[in-house]
């Protein structure tokens, strides 16, 4: 390893000006199936976890929504139907393969008339100051490289009010629970992401991430100090799945 700065890919170290092609290398290898691999890998339960996002959002009529790491437009297309025409929802995603996968889901269900689609990189937004009244971000912020960089970018863009909802994966309340979680994570996703996408290693990298990213506790703490009030979070699933909110003053 050289002197340069580093930080994680998984359980690997490596220099963090790489990391970001890394990640974008494992989403183009997974785009093509991702929604099918999401239903695999959690029996379906991921769309309830979206819906409850969706639900605290408190997302309405003439709304901007800005969808970070939106992949194929899950969140995106309810918040179009949410903000409705004279309103706008933003999907971005750094990746180009899961943005195509995306954008082309979205037409073929009708669904594009106030949905922008922007290759963009969660950390360094190409948007205004205070140009959104919602920022989401569903299981990506465990895939940016600086994750307080990130928070700040997205506090930004926010109107004083909004809110930022990070769906994520996060650590099992549950001793025996986390023991299972582990032996599916570490055994079962690989070869399910062999069989289906014929790519195991990056199902190893995404089980690895998940263990890298902070608690449920870490994470509220990283969004306070980030400028964030009235930050909560959720445990959903026994907290194999957490949701954070907080507000921009």
């Amino acid at each position: 390893m050289s002197d340069k700065e580093t930080t994680h890919f998984g359980y690997k170290e490596v220099e963090k000006d790489a990391k970001a092609g890394m990640v974008a290398d494992v989403f183009h290898s997974v785009a093509a199936r991702y929604d099918l691999m999401n239903d695999l890998m959690s029996g379906g339960i991921h769309r309830i976890w979206k819906r409850f996002t969706i639900e605290l959002s408190g997302v309405r009529k003439n709304n901007a929504v800005l969808d970070i790491a939106g992949g194929t437009g899950d969140l995106a297309a309810r918040f179009a139907e949410l903000v409705g025409p004279e309103g706008r929802v933003v999907l971005a995603d750094i990746n180009d393969s899961m943005l195509q996968v995306g954008r082309d889901k979205l037409l073929d269900q009708g669904r594009q008339g106030n949905i922008e689609f922007v290759q963009a990189d969660a950390q360094f937004l190409p948007f205004p100051d205070n140009s959104f009244d919602c920022v989401t971000i569903a299981f990506g912020l465990r895939n940016v490289t600086d994750i307080n960089l990130a928070l700040r970018s997205m506090l930004r863009v926010l109107k004083p009010g909004g809110r930022l909802l990070v769906l994520e994966f996060s650590k099992p309340q549950n001793t025996l629970l986390s023991k299972a979680y582990d032996t599916y994570s570490f055994r079962v996703l690989p070869v399910m992401g062999r069989l289906v996408t014929n790519d195991s290693e990056s199902y190893q990298y995404l089980a690895e991430s998940i263990r890298k990213h902070p608690d449920q506790g870490t994470l509220k703490n990283m969004m306070e100090d980030a400028g964030f009030c009235q930050c909560e979070y959720h445990n959903m699933t026994g907290g194999v799945v957490a949701l954070h909110r907080g507000i921009k003053a």
